[in-house]
């Protein structure tokens, strides 16, 4: 019972939407239909089926012109995570390896066997298990460092996948607009029904533009955020692992993680004040 009582409290993946995303893209919509209807337009001047039937099927085509289909597939699923996703704050993973590395300190490494098949994080599982089987160090960095570098790679390509979109999008909605104007053009001899051909044919032009600006180009720099935060969190796994390895004391192992956790400068500072369990009965 002792020997368990050592180990920090193992987080747990936390469903949670992500309310950033969800509130700038409502934010978005709400902004350009309210200036609209401001300015003394109706919704359905906006409402154009062949518009959007034109630039989403268009924009949709480049991109699969110019990017494999396993890229796509992937980056629908990562377009759809900045809306939610699993998440363990810095700190509390930090709490975590902690209680690892005290029970290693005091017991030796094999006695992290059990518990390390049972973690949650597959990185930090794989990372704990190498250690165990005693896998050298140089060699535990090396590869985990290419495993950061690859998935980086992929994420990275899946990212361009939305970049590309928004950079097609505003032409192909020009060239809507082009189409709408060339049927106008085709009925110049109905004068009252020219104005509001240019105007609907402009709705393309419109569609292309919004969806560039307020959705494929934010959802990339998101997506981008993300990749950079997951490195951070498995950069601190490399090093937490490492300090395990080398038997580095409890203590200072969290002042040199908590570097990591930086922004969440805040609710680190009750975890400097107090010592945990598991350290104390190190020290002890």
């Amino acid at each position: 019972m002792a020997a368990n009582a050592t180990a920090g409290p193992r987080p747990k993946s936390r469903a949670k939407p992500d309310l950033a995303s969800i509130a700038g893209l409502a934010v978005g919509l709400l902004g350009i239909l309210g200036g609209l209807l401001l300015e003394g337009g109706k919704l359905k001047d906006v409402a154009q089926f062949t518009a959007a039937m034109i630039v989403l099927g268009g924009t949709s085509g480049a991109v699969l012109v110019s990017t494999p289909g396993r890229v796509v597939g992937g980056a629908l699923r990562r377009f759809l995570g900045i809306f939610g996703g699993t998440s363990v704050p810095l700190g509390q993973l930090i709490d975590e390896v902690i209680g690892y590395a005290a029970k290693a300190r005091k017991n030796g490494l094999v006695s992290l066997e059990q518990e390390a098949d049972g973690i949650e994080d597959p990185f930090l599982r794989k990372a704990l298990n190498m250690a165990v089987d005693g896998t050298d160090l140089q060699d535990i960095r090396k590869m985990l460092d290419l495993e950061i570098e690859m998935g980086e790679h992929y994420a990275e390509a899946e990212v361009k996948v939305f970049e590309n979109a928004g950079g097609y999008a505003p032409t192909i909605g020009i060239i809507g607009a082009v189409l709408g104007l060339i049927q106008v053009m085709k009925n110049l001899t109905n004068i009252e029904g020219v104005g509001h051909g240019i105007a609907v044919a402009f709705v393309a032009t419109v569609y292309g533009v919004a969806l560039a600006n307020l959705i494929f180009l934010p959802a990339a720099a998101k997506m981008k955020a993300r990749i950079a935060a997951e490195a951070l969190r498995k950069e601190l796994i490399i090093e937490a692992v490492g300090g395990i390895v080398e038997g580095l004391n409890p203590k200072l192992l969290r002042l040199k993680l908590e570097v990591y956790a930086h922004q969440d400068t805040k609710k680190m500072k009750p975890q400097r004040e107090r010592r945990s369990a598991s350290e104390a009965r190190v020290e002890a």
